[in-house]
């Protein structure tokens, strides 16, 4: 089955006005599907949706906060006309630094967002899919999120949280011809460190990762997107897990350091 027959014609994609969401977006739309663009900001989408239009494609920008009550609600009446094959979740942000020096309110927030809007979104968009027989949710885990992780615990959490949801989801939604997938990103250029008060060596590209994720749609496991991700997973596979929080833990003490 072709691509497009898959997973179009249109596809929902959340984080869309920059990182690995824009990315994505660019890269569904230059194979031929229609685009949902979902962010807070109304002007970043709307660029993009203008770039993509005089591609030839069609965009329909939805610019919403989806920590917000009922913004999935809203959503939803946003694409209700529309016939969605995919669904891409790659809104999320973290924090980095000793747990207790964040206030609660930017914890409930990314709780809010990392993990509340994707269940509510899975809700949301999985029924249509399976009723169609085809088509496929896509979530953006981390490499963080395969253990705890010092100085970024409850992000990691939040990512454990995305990818062992994906996991058991994967194996209810196939049956009706969905695919589930989740990506875990390593380190990755966008704007999550500024946010997270975190600093970063080396990093991946995101087009290199968003091309990862598109080609794997169809994968029915964790999906590592990029070398330097592998590369970390590698270094610790062969050590005992409480190890792994400890070295894991020792790299985002040095990455959190300067706050």
């Amino acid at each position: 089955m072709q691509f497009a027959q898959r997973f179009g014609p249109w596809a929902v994609v959340t984080g869309a006005s920059s990182g690995i969401g824009e990315a994505v977006a660019r890269q569904l739309a230059s194979k031929g599907l229609d685009l949902v663009l979902v962010a807070r900001r109304a002007d970043r989408l709307s660029a993009l949706s203008a770039q993509l239009h005089a591609q030839g494609g069609q965009c329909r920008v939805v610019a919403l906060d989806l920590t917000g009550d009922a913004a999935c609600e809203q959503l939803v009446e946003h694409t209700s006309d529309l016939d969605v094959g995919l669904l891409v979740h790659a809104a999320g942000f973290g924090l980095g630094g000793p747990h207790l020096d964040r206030p609660l309110h930017q914890h409930l927030e990314m709780l809010d967002l990392n993990c509340r809007s994707t269940v509510e979104l899975v809700h949301a968009f999985l029924p249509g899919l399976q009723r169609r027989g085809r088509g496929g949710i896509a979530l953006v885990g981390s490499i963080l999120g395969f253990h705890g992780v010092p100085w970024s615990a409850h992000y990691a959490a939040t990512k454990a949280f995305v990818v062992s949801l994906a996991e058991g989801l994967q194996v209810e939604a196939a049956p009706h011809g969905v695919d589930v997938s989740v990506h875990a990103p390593g380190p990755t250029r966008t704007g999550f460190f500024e946010r997270a008060s975190m600093q970063a060596g080396s990093a991946a590209d995101p087009h290199s990762v968003a091309g990862h994720i598109v080609r794997r749609l169809r994968s029915r496991r964790v999906v590592l997107t990029d070398w330097l991700g592998w590369l970390i997973r590698l270094s610790t596979s062969t050590a005992p897990r409480w190890l792994r929080v400890r070295i894991v833990g020792q790299v985002m003490r040095g990455m959190t350091h300067h706050r």
